[in-house]
């Protein structure tokens, strides 16, 4: 794998907030040939550093606009309890991110809904069968104030 040079960190700010950018547009805004940009944006994608292209979509926009993060502290923490567990999340449609953590609780995870009424269908349904659960806490974000998908690059 090679090193990030001042060219490919244009490129890979450019990609993150514009992720549709024609090669075209690409090379010039980052002062290369368009062959040059193609070889070097080709070789990004193939080390890894471009895991994906998406659209990000608005949750508003298709209704769900609120945001529940939920921490969940398990009975322990055995090999075969977290599998189980992450098992189990992975396959609830409703989670956007799990991540396993240090601290107090084992997992957090970021849940989108439509309002409190569809977030109570999703723990009756989902949240309250996952397997080796001690304790869940839910905090409902009042309002987004910084987001992004771009990293520092």
């Amino acid at each position: 794998m090679s090193e990030l040079d001042a060219t490919d960190r244009r490129i890979l700010t450019v990609l993150q907030k514009e992720g549709r950018i024609t090669n075209a547009e690409l090379s010039e805004r980052v002062n290369l040939s368009p062959s040059a940009c193609h070889r070097r944006t080709q070789r990004l994608e193939e080390e890894g550093f471009i895991a994906a292209y998406v659209a990000l979509l608005d949750p508003r926009r298709l209704g769900r606009p609120t945001t529940v993060f939920v921490e969940i502290t398990l009975q322990g923490q055995a090999d075969d309890l977290l599998d189980a567990f992450e098992r189990e999340v992975a396959k609830i449609p409703d989670i956007l991110e799990c991540h396993l953590m240090a601290g107090q609780a084992d997992y957090l995870l970021k849940i989108l809904a439509q309002d409190t009424e569809d977030f109570a269908r999703i723990h009756r349904q989902y949240l309250s069968r996952l397997p080796g659960v001690r304790q869940m806490h839910s905090s409902f974000a009042l309002r987004t104030v910084v987001q992004t998908t771009a990293l520092a690059v």
